[in-house]
């Protein structure tokens, strides 16, 4: 079993940034590739980006590509998603999820795809 915990959500203005955090902890594996998704009210959940377990591959939804940055900590079982120039409609719950599959064998966008999720944070940009 891998628990999740997201944290870093907050209220910004629009224009702001934050810094989203998700710390893996109990069972390990040799690799897993993470992910980030979200989900405004009303709305389906949606694919933010990815990370290989290396880190050295990325990947995100044309929405957020060259405002948003998924890197990982050097113990490999924390991920980071910087969220810069936000806009209102980044509004959403935020969540961070695992997928024990490697990096180029899965579609990372796809959320039945990840096996293990966290419980979401909150992120509000006001406008």
């Amino acid at each position: 079993q891998v628990r999740l915990v997201d944290s870093g959500g907050g209220l910004v203005q629009a224009g702001g940034s934050l810094r989203l955090s998700c710390a893996a902890s109990g069972r390990t594996f040799s690799s897993y590739v993470m992910g980030w998704f979200r989900q405004a009210p009303g709305k389906e959940r949606e694919f933010v980006g990815a990370i290989s377990w290396s880190g050295g591959s990325t990947y995100y939804a044309d929405s957020v590509k060259g405002r948003f940055t998924i890197s990982r900590g050097n113990a490999k079982t924390t991920v980071y998603l910087q969220m810069n120039s936000l806009k209102p409609e980044d509004t959403a719950v935020y969540y961070c999820a695992a997928a024990l599959k490697g990096w180029g064998t899965f579609s990372a966008y796809v959320m039945d795809e990840y096996h293990y999720w966290g419980q979401g944070t909150q992120v509000t940009v006001s406008s």
